[in-house]
Formats: structure tokens, C-alpha cells, sequence
């Protein structure tokens, strides 16, 4: 219909401010509609997979 599907990224670490999190505390973007891109020691994933692998990173930003 011509409307985005994609409507909103942000950015969450920048070079300046580091923002890290634990998989018990990884925030749920717009109540699970959203997702979070997170770097861990496994690589990045998504903030789903990061907290079914009881992993937490760098949170690098959300899609929403």
C-alpha cells in the first residue's frame, strides 16, 4: 500500500556512550513488536535470541 514497513531506527551505543545490558534486562521494544540489535560474544543477533541464549552484549539499536 505504499506505506514503510520499517518506521523507526535508533541508535543506541554511539562511540561516545556505550550502552550495555543483561540478557535478564534487555528492554522489549513496543511490546515485543520491535526488535533490538545486539553485539554479544557469540556475534550479533537479535534481542530474541540474546535473551533464549541467556547472553547479554552491547545493545547497537532498535527497529521498530
Amino acid at each position: 500500500e505504499g506505506n514503510p514497513d520499517i518506521k523507526d531506527i535508533r541508535r543506541i551505543s554511539k562511540p561516545g556512550r556505550r550502552v550495555y545490558s543483561r540478557a535478564t534486562s534487555i528492554p522489549r521494544i513496543q511490546n515485543g513488536l520491535g526488535l533490538a540489535i545486539i553485539s554479544t560474544n557469540k556475534g550479533v543477533m537479535s534481542d530474541i535470541e540474546a535473551r533464549k541464549n541467556n547472553i547479554g552484549g552491547e545493545i547497537i539499536c532498535t527497529v521498530f
